[in-house]
């Protein structure tokens, strides 16, 4: 019985095993796959703009080693104002040091403010100037509205006056085939090809006419008075054709002078509205040109201010203000740099010059030397495209392959300027300080994994790296909104609820998020490239 009972319980298990691990299976795909690669419901990889903190950061290996004097030299030449210690004092982690004359530093910096608010001032100025142009520009398209429509209006009388002196020529000329040409001969039957010639174009331009006023249509305007142009030339023809016949010797005499000075009339009124339906034409043409020079003119002074005033960095005096405030930041940076501080707490045991004497700042002529109270530091070898994103005193996350379960707090003491080739790259050596004591089992040559801040903003609008595109030298995102109206087709991606917008970008932090200056706002969707 004891065998059959294991035996049965072996087996239970066994066949409980056989369900669990599919399930097992089918539950880590479907995590991966929500993880990875689930998208939005209409297919898209969207991510939401959200408010966060940016931290930009290098990552490196280095070794622990026993602490070393620490050179400390001014990040920028100038002539030494103060020294605020002396040899043998005991200095706390960012205690002042030493300041730099920075007199001329200030001046310049005042300019720089003065520059920075002119330029303000212009964009001002500009906004102004953009609001008045585009005032301008409606005005512009509103007076060109008025004035053709004006030539338009005019243009349809004179085709009234051609309908008219058309119809009245025509009523003439069956006046003479009645009176006179009606006796079968060779005049007689000319007159008629040329009432016929006369009717036949006064039936077109009555044609034209109407439909161009059953529209109201600048284009079926257009259209009747080429149409009227051509019919009128017919009319021209017919009635110099008719005037040929009244000149025939069986007819010179049996017509009256009145009759033929009434032809020469009408010959004469539709030279007349011929003439004027092309004046008319012209007219329109010309109208068009000026209302397209007046409005282009109007909005090359729009497009221009707008480009200037331009969210991106493309915009001038967004350029300039950018241009500018750098100036002002890499002054007031010098300003700050002017003032050396402690990167770490120790002893002052070395000071290389005095008040009044020039500083340079090279390796070689340390203005002081300080010995470290933390017995141990770290030596990492930087890139060179990192080093340059890096200062004294950023803050470093240490953590020991020796000790894996603890982090320890740092910061960059020494930045060596000279580079190192290591495989043909070019290195710098960088010296971070512990902000605390470490264990006594912590040996020198241990092994340091260094995570470097460079840099950190908070409370900033962020969104993935991978949402911003680069289109004709602007930075910009593909902004998509939901449909929310029931008449919204379901495929509302493809009817372009996605819009392309021009963004100003920061810092790039080292998680993948990116910092929003301008051109989004928190809880919009981006979509990911």
């Amino acid at each position: 019985m004891i065998k059959i009972n294991l035996f049965q319980i072996l087996n239970s298990i066994k066949n409980k095993k056989k369900i669990i691990v599919p399930i097992l299976v089918v539950l880590l795909i479907f995590s991966i796959y929500q993880a990875f690669f689930k998208k939005s419901k209409n297919g898209l990889n969207l991510a939401e703009v959200e408010r966060g903190t940016i931290t930009q950061e290098v990552s490196e290996t280095g070794k622990v080693k026993k602490g070393e004097e620490i050179n400390l030299n001014f990040k920028n030449s100038g002539k030494i104002e103060k020294i605020y210690v002396k040899v043998g004092d005991d200095i706390a982690a960012n205690q002042n040091l030493a300041k730099l004359d920075t007199s001329q530093i200030y001046i310049q910096l005042q300019e720089a403010e003065a520059n920075f608010n002119i330029i303000n001032a212009n964009k001002s100025d500009a906004q102004i100037s953009l609001k008045d142009a585009q005032d301008k520009l409606e005005d512009t398209i509103a007076a060109a509205d008025e004035t053709i429509e004006e030539v338009y209006k005019d243009a349809t009388a004179t085709l009234d006056d051609a309908y008219l002196k058309t119809y009245n020529s025509l009523i003439f000329i069956n006046y003479l085939r009645e009176t006179y040409f009606n006796r079968g001969d060779e005049q007689s039957i000319n007159l008629l090809e040329d009432k016929i010639k006369i009717e036949r174009a006064f039936n077109q331009i009555k044609s034209y006419i109407e439909a161009a006023k059953n529209t109201s249509k600048d284009e079926d305007i257009d259209t009747a008075l080429s149409k009227t142009e051509d019919a009128l030339s017919d009319v021209k023809i017919g009635l110099e054709e008719a005037r040929k016949e009244m000149e025939t010797m069986l007819y010179k005499d049996i017509i009256s002078s009145t009759d033929k000075s009434a032809l020469d009339t009408h010959k004469l009124n539709i030279n007349t509205v011929y003439s004027n339906i092309i004046s008319a034409q012209q007219n329109i043409s010309l109208t068009k040109i000026n209302n397209k020079i007046d409005i282009d003119t109007a909005q090359s002074k729009v497009t221009t201010l707008e480009n200037q005033l331009k969210q991106s960095e493309a915009g001038l005096y967004n350029a300039q203000l950018a241009q500018a405030e750098a100036q002002i930041a890499l002054l007031e940076n010098q300003i700050n740099d002017a003032t050396l501080k402690s990167p770490i707490e120790g002893q002052i045991i070395k000071i290389n010059k005095r008040e009044g004497e020039l500083v340079q700042p090279t390796s070689q002529d340390a203005f002081l030397t300080i010995l470290p109270k933390v017995s141990f530091e770290l030596e990492a070898n930087i890139y060179e495209e990192d080093v340059i994103k890096m200062e004294i005193g950023n803050p470093v996350k240490i953590s020991l392959i020796s000790i894996p379960d603890k982090f320890f707090k740092g910061k960059v003491a020494v930045i060596d300027p000279a580079e190192e080739l290591i495989e043909g790259v070019v290195y710098y050596k960088v010296t971070i300080v512990f902000d605390e004591e470490l264990p006594q089992n912590v040996k020198p040559g241990m092994t340091a994994d260094v995570k470097i801040i460079t840099s950190e903003k908070e409370n900033v609008l962020t969104v993935p790296q991978e949402a911003i595109q680069k289109k004709n030298g602007n930075k910009i995102v593909q902004v998509y909104s939901e449909c929310n109206s029931i008449y919204q087709p379901t495929n509302c991606y493809k009817n372009k609820k996605a819009e392309d917008r021009e963004v100003v970008t920061g810092l790039e932090g080292s998680d993948g998020l990116i910092e929003i200056v301008s051109g989004l706002q928190e809880g919009e969707k981006v979509i990911l490239k």
